[in-house]
């Protein structure tokens, strides 16, 4: 019998060659094509002035006819000090991560779409809102390591957050609701621009009939917005309509086009003659602008969302503006839209599959079960029973609602120069580093990793499921088959932990340690068919072991006394 004594900081296991691709990384390099321009467009941020109307005009004829004819834009757009022009332009830019040394060309892609309140890093009280961000490099890296092609992709920013007054709330509403729309017109230009793309040179060998949008915080409002708004009828619901009209929508498509992403007055997209369809969306934050958007027939829906975000509601409330923290907008969070998608049957393409994994058993863990939640606003939330797809992650309660966490996946360089940046003189004076911390108080790279391999772990087996990707049917049938072929006692158990396969074909090669989050304590090669764990160091509660072996894995449950 070999006796494998496990402790923290054990050295990690290469990759298998084993694995399956998608589900666990199995190429160890990355390659990365940084700042290519997927559309150019006018600039709302801050280099456009709308105000003399007849040059507007004039910039727009021209612009449209340039785009039109396919030709270059001239640097005058570009430039904000040139004043020959009032209209301006910017492109719009994405990093593409694909694994090395790949002999498969039809990947599926996964576009990441970034956070940041819809305005720059630092400008929306945060250092992130990149598509360089910590988290963006980490989540694209390890998608492509696993296989896909993840494509991180920036849009268009601005808005008025600062807006004060009897008009300040509608128009603090109205330049975020056309601040949204833009950003969703923009990714579908991005998904028009990677099937044309694909159609000739497939330079970045991708599956157009396999695409995930990942959105994350801000950017998760514009991935559930782009599979769910569908209809001009959807924008004149009432919250979305000026107070005192009947039919006047905030979003105006005469003027910024409509949902396609083409046409309006202040819009240079054009169809290419490829679709906008995108296959499955993923979010980690962020919430649906309504419900009612949620049809049957709408891509499948896997959701992350922190049970007491205080900027983006898990249920029905109001979002928050980080940087002023005024109210914009009601808005529903996954703990009512992903109960409706379940209901309709569009969630049915992953949710028929038996899954055998700590991400899934923490996530069901909470469905049906009632937490503080904000103490000024509801203080109570419950998690749906119906909710399944929706990982709902439990942070400390924090009586101050904007202390709360919302986004524990996010990380930062606290000495970058936008996280320096000071944004109250005081004394003493608060930079946007120290500012962020309130809602994210143990921030570091080791926490961001741990949630960030969690929601991978969540999210992948679901997409590789509802997509039918390659490897998808060996997911759960392996582990209940392997399962059945082990034995772990005693368990509970105060220390020894003995692991016997009962089939002589079984080769175990790896054990993995689990803590109740998910996390890999300890990883070990193994080479014998009986195998002890030492688990007496470590504290009393509940582990996952995942035993990887030449026909599967299985993750099973152990409690420590």
């Amino acid at each position: 019998m070999k006796k494998i004594l496990l402790a923290f900081g054990l050295m990690s296991a290469g990759i298998l060659s084993g694995q399956i691709r998608y589900h666990s990384e199995v190429f160890q390099q990355v390659k990365v094509t940084s700042d290519v321009t997927y559309a150019t467009n006018i600039d709302f941020l801050k280099n456009s002035d709308f105000s003399n109307q007849m040059q507007v005009g004039a910039d727009l004829m021209d612009l449209k006819t340039l785009t039109a004819t396919s030709q270059p834009i001239p640097a005058k757009y570009y430039d904000p000090s040139n004043t020959t022009t009032v209209v301006k332009v910017s492109d719009v830019k994405m990093d593409i991560y694909e694994p090395m040394n790949d002999t498969i060309t039809d990947r599926p892609v996964v576009i990441y779409i970034h956070t940041g309140n819809f305005l720059p890093a630092g400008l929306n009280g945060s250092p992130n809102g990149l598509k360089v961000d910590s988290s963006a490099i980490v989540m694209c890296t390890k998608l492509a390591k696993r296989g896909f092609v993840a494509i991180s992709v920036d849009y268009r920013l601005g808005w008025n957050p600062l807006a004060t007054g009897p008009t300040g709330p509608v128009v603090r509403r109205a330049t975020l609701l056309n601040a949204v729309y833009r950003a969703v017109q923009d990714m579908k230009q991005n998904v028009r621009a990677l099937k044309g793309e694909a159609a000739g040179a497939n330079t970045y060998g991708i599956d157009t009939t396999k695409i995930t949008l990942y959105g994350e915080g801000s950017g998760a409002y514009v991935a559930l917005a782009y599979g769910t708004l569908d209809k001009d009828s959807e924008m004149e619901i009432p919250k979305f309509v000026y107070p005192g009209t009947t039919d006047s929508s905030y979003i105006n498509q005469n003027l910024v086009g409509g949902i396609d992403g083409t046409g309006g007055l202040l819009n240079l997209y054009l169809s290419n003659g490829h679709s906008t369809d995108i296959h499955f969306i993923c979010n980690a934050g962020g919430a649906l602008a309504d419900t009612s958007w949620l049809e049957a027939g709408d891509p499948p829906m896997v959701t992350v969302h922190t049970i007491r975000d205080p900027f983006a509601p898990i249920d029905n409330g109001i979002v928050i503006v980080p940087t002023t923290n005024e109210d914009v907008v009601e808005v529903q969070g996954p703990n009512l839209f992903m109960v409706k998608a379940n209901k309709v049957g569009n969630n049915a393409p992953y949710q028929s599959f038996t899954y055998n994994d700590p991400y899934t058993m923490k996530a069901r863990s909470r469905y049906g079960q009632t937490f503080q939640y904000r103490a000024t606003i509801q203080t109570q939330m419950t998690i749906n029973a119906d909710a399944e797809g929706l990982m709902a992650i439990l942070r400390p309660y924090k009586a101050d609602l904007l202390k709360n966490e919302g986004a524990p996946w996010q990380w930062w360089n606290p000495n970058s120069p936008i996280a320096t940046t000071v944004i109250d003189p005081g004394p003493p004076p608060v930079t946007i580093h120290q500012a962020s911390l309130q809602s994210n108080p143990d921030m570091s790279s080791a926490k961001g990793r741990i949630y960030s391999d969690t929601i991978l772990n969540y999210m992948v087996p679901r997409i590789m499921v509802g997509l039918q990707l390659p490897g998808f049917n060996q997911i759960g049938i392996e582990e209940m088959d392997i399962a059945s072929k082990l034995a772990l006692y005693p368990n509970p158990t105060s220390g020894a932990l003995f692991i016997k396969t009962q089939d002589s074909d079984i080769e175990v090669t790896t054990i993995e340690l689990m803590d109740i989050t998910g996390k890999v304590i300890s990883t070990y090669d193994v080479s014998n068919q009986d195998i002890q764990l030492d688990l007496a160091g470590y504290t009393a509660g509940v582990y996952f072991v995942k035993i990887n072996s030449n026909q599967g894995s299985t993750v099973q449950k152990v409690l420590k006394h």
